[in-house]
């Protein structure tokens, strides 16, 4: 197994298939480095899919420190996952927790990311949310430690923007269920209480979002309440935004709607590449509806 090892010396497994440019895919709180197969599956032909688990998700080292768990040094580690993968630039696709993650990384590391794609990404960024979230990141963190992982996978897979994925494919939400049962409790925990519980507002950060201009695809479901809100900030803050909403879809939206989602993102890469994906044009910021009142 591949691993690249950090500056406070934690191992994170990483793994690549296929050729081309790097796509580099950053998975969930509730997924790990497999989460995002049908993406390698489809994107393997056109693209080298570098995939893995971020610290405190096996076989990636679990660290026993509360401070090794945070926003930053989640971007930290995408960075030396790149680095071991030779690879300078890359698109980078990030869902949920991984969007959170990618959308830093374009902040902080401009030069290393070609594109960025942030899929089902908002929980707790809305000033009025965050007190609530942050009590529910704790719940979580409690329940990891009360329950055994598999008890609290069985919760946790059918939650409100959940139950979308469930009853669109049933396989392909067991196969999630169970994934996620497989989780180290003790690492999701301080994942939760470090990564989630503690990563700043978005909406604080509005004046750097506004000036970044690494192309950017935001895909949420219609269904996934706690980020519409905050994604549509993010459409109408950053220059160089799209904006894609899928209907009757809840927040794993690679793998609820895979073909979907791939098609999306396909069109996406391609016009990044073909250097066609530009900033918004600045009339259409006008605040007539038509324009024929200015």
């Amino acid at each position: 197994m591949p691993y690249a090892e950090t500056d406070d010396g934690v191992r994170l497994f990483w793994e690549a298939t296929g050729t081309g440019a790097p796509l580099l895919l950053i998975h969930e709180f509730a997924g790990d480095h497999r989460s995002f197969a049908p993406q390698v599956e489809h994107f393997a032909g056109r693209y080298r899919c570098i995939v893995y688990a971020a610290r405190g998700y096996p076989p990636s080292d679990v660290p026993d420190d509360d401070s090794a768990y945070s926003q930053m040094r989640a971007v930290a580690d995408a960075v030396t996952v790149l680095d071991a993968a030779a690879a300078e630039r890359a698109h980078v696709v990030g869902v949920s927790m991984g969007g959170f993650c990618a959308l830093h990384l374009a902040l902080r590391n401009p030069g290393r990311a070609l594109s960025v794609v942030a899929g089902g990404t908002g929980y707790g960024a809305q000033p009025e949310a965050q007190a609530g979230f942050r009590k529910e990141c704790e719940a979580i963190a409690a329940a990891l430690r009360d329950e055994a992982t598999p008890v609290f996978a069985a919760r946790y897979a059918v939650g409100p923007a959940r139950v979308q994925f469930q009853n669109k494919n049933r396989p392909g939400w067991e196969l999630f269920a169970k994934q996620l049962a497989e989780h180290d409790a003790r690492g999701s925990a301080l994942t939760m209480l470090g990564v989630q519980r503690l990563r700043p507002s978005r909406y604080d950060l509005r004046d750097e979002l506004a000036a970044m201009r690494v192309p950017l695809l935001i895909v949420v479901g219609d269904e996934d309440e706690g980020c519409l809100e905050t994604d549509l900030m993010l459409k109408r803050t950053i220059p160089s935004a799209g904006l894609a909403i899928l209907p009757r879809t809840g927040h794993t939206v690679n793998l609820e709607e895979p073909h979907v989602f791939n098609g999306l993102v396909g069109r996406f890469l391609r016009e990044v590449d073909d250097g066609s994906w530009s900033l918004r044009d600045p009339r259409s910021l006008a605040k007539s509806v038509t324009g024929m009142d200015e």
